[in-house]
């Protein structure tokens, strides 16, 4: 009923400007697929701090991944404890930046320890670039730095932050603003910022990010959430379906693969895989399969590396299933403290800890971790952004600087 490729396709026009889309790019968070998958074969899979091509010192603080078109990675950050929101630009080649902006000034709303103000990633479609700060707004600008818009999205009741990053589609901005209090999933047209349509959504705080599927006919835009998963029609907002989940929060972003939506909520408890293509409560009918998922938190969203999903949580203990039944096939403890999500090129799982520490594990029933790959001390530098593959580099972002690696 689902076909991947037909996703990949959708996804591609999706993000296709007046230029040519290159495969290479990485146009949002999670990347072009939105799964965290790259089909490079040229990429790094062993290097340690002598394979730096440059490092670069980034204004403020902030653990957004790189979204990358073309020569240019953009990212966000903070200064002044939140008190300032910054997007800018840098050369993928020099590591220069390009242009900076500040985009917001004003009391900072509070902020988990782990979360800070600058998580939220930049999605691009090779000419706009847009950037969501939570109370500090979202904002649009042209990939050479002038501004177009933007909006001022409200308070975000809520202790712990926002973190939830824009998706396009097509000629629609879609922006998850879930909070404790005015919590909606809201489309804004892409070149003049204005509302196109609002949904409420449950009143609770939220941080993930949807992800647009292609079901037979018909899209659904699925986004995880702190009692259930749910689905959209991308072009109303009109709520499609929703799978109850089982323990909350509902942080990791939704994965798809093979006609399966993978889903873990935050909190310890199952795992679980949804069909897509259902209408109301589908939690009896399209619930394929749920595993049980015994201790920790769960930051990192889900990961599928052809037959194998895997899982890690925030103390490094990583699970391996079926991704078609749900069957364990291992969970051991790789290492490391995890909030960045995994990425999969040259049929491995690509795992950065917050020290910059990066596992490269080859796919299996028991855990194989190919590569210990090492950047050095870097004193009190965080990595809590995900990897992104790019050509034959891997880009890594600090809390406050951004590395290009080469093998």
């Amino acid at each position: 009923m689902v076909v991947r490729i037909a996703c990949t396709c959708l996804l591609a026009g999706l993000f296709a400007a007046n230029t040519s889309l290159a495969a290479d790019n990485w146009p949002a968070w999670r990347g072009l697929n939105q799964d965290g998958t790259h089909a490079g074969d040229d990429l790094p899979l062993r290097w340690s701090e002598t394979n730096i091509v440059w490092r670069t010192a980034l204004p403020g603080i902030g653990q957004s991944t790189p979204c990358l078109w073309g020569d240019r990675i953009f990212l966000t950050a903070a200064l002044g404890n939140g008190a300032e929101r910054v997007v800018f630009c840098v050369d993928k080649n020099s590591g220069e930046i390009l242009w900076q902006h500040t985009v917001w000034k004003g009391a900072p709303e509070e902020s988990h320890a782990l979360n800070g103000w600058a998580s939220a990633s930049c999605t691009t479609d090779g000419e706009l670039v847009f950037a969501f700060f939570g109370r500090g707004g979202l904002h649009c600008y042209t990939v050479d730095g002038e501004p177009v818009w933007s909006r001022n999205l409200g308070p975000f009741a809520g202790p712990w932050g926002t973190a939830a990053s824009p998706v396009l589609v097509r000629g629609l901005l879609i922006q998850n603003c879930d909070a404790d209090a005015d919590a909606r999933l809201t489309a804004f047209d892409k070149q003049t910022g204005k509302d196109v349509w609002s949904v409420p959504r449950e009143q609770t705080r939220g941080w993930s990010t949807p992800v647009l599927l292609q079901v037979g006919q018909r899209e659904e835009l699925v986004l995880n959430g702190h009692s259930a998963v749910r689905a959209y029609d991308p072009e109303t907002g009109a709520e499609l379906w929703s799978c109850r989940s089982f323990a909350g929060r509902g942080e990791p972003m939704a994965t798809y693969a093979n006609g399966l939506i993978h889903l873990i909520c935050g909190l310890k408890g199952d795992t679980y895989a949804v069909r897509p293509g259902g209408n109301g409560d589908v939690t009896a009918t399209h619930m394929a399969w749920h595993a049980t998922r015994p201790g920790g938190r769960d930051l990192p969203s889900p990961l599928v590396v052809g037959p194998y999903l895997y899982e890690v949580n925030m103390d490094g203990i990583l699970a391996c299933y079926e991704a078609a039944t749900g069957k364990e096939h291992f969970r051991a403890r790789m290492g490391g403290k995890h909030v960045g999500s995994p990425v999969s090129y040259r049929d491995r799982a690509i795992f950065t800890d917050e020290t910059g520490v990066t596992r490269v594990v080859k796919p299996g029933n028991e855990l194989s971790v190919e590569f210990t790959n090492s950047l050095g001390d870097r004193g009190d530098e965080l990595f809590r952004s995900s990897p992104v593959p790019n050509e034959k580099h891997l880009y890594l972002r600090s809390s406050t600087h951004l590395y290009k690696i080469g093998e």
